[in-house]
């Protein structure tokens, strides 16, 4: 059985931005995993790849970086990094982004239809992503939730599977 590393991931370089750090027994090291400016897709592929790790028999070690909060902004403003917990994460343990506030609808949903929200957010930047669009700017985000909050995940679906078709000039 795997060990767990001993010494934190190192703190990642450049500007503050969510950044998921991956242990490599193999190499004694951390990678980074994934990184985007927001949380979500971060999130998503923290899941996706320790899902994977465990699969192939792996107890994968995961550390999360994010810029630094400060108190009502989520991190926008000072440029430092923090490191948070990628296991007791949720999506209301880190304050969210004064972008993301503005979007924010007036009634919560319920848990499934959150996850179900948020499964079709995550689909759909994950198709951005794979056409090169990863530094949306707030009206960008405002239109990829009221794409999600419109269409259902199939739709959604075949939406991002057009963009990454776009990307790589297949037909």
């Amino acid at each position: 059985m795997p060990t767990r590393p001993r010494t934190p991931s190192p703190q990642p370089t450049g500007a503050p931005r969510w950044v998921a750090m991956f242990y490599e027994p193999s190499s004694s090291s951390w990678k980074a995993g994934a990184q985007s400016p927001y949380r979500s897709p971060v999130l998503y592929a923290v899941g996706e790849m320790t899902q994977t790790l465990r699969a192939r028999g792996e107890d994968p070690a995961v550390e999360l970086w994010g810029p630094g909060g400060d108190p009502g902004g989520g991190g926008d403003g000072d440029g430092h990094w923090e490191r948070y917990d990628p296991a007791v994460l949720t999506a209301d343990a880190v304050p969210p982004r004064p972008s993301d506030r503005a979007a924010a609808p007036a009634a919560k949903p319920s848990t499934l239809a959150e996850r179900m929200t948020g499964r079709r957010q995550q689909v759909l930047m994950a198709g951005l992503g794979k056409a090169g669009l990863y530094d949306l700017a707030p009206d960008d985000v405002a239109a990829v939730r009221a794409v999600v909050d419109g269409l259902d995940e199939t739709t959604v679906r075949r939406v991002a599977h057009w963009l990454t078709v776009a990307s790589t000039g297949r037909p």
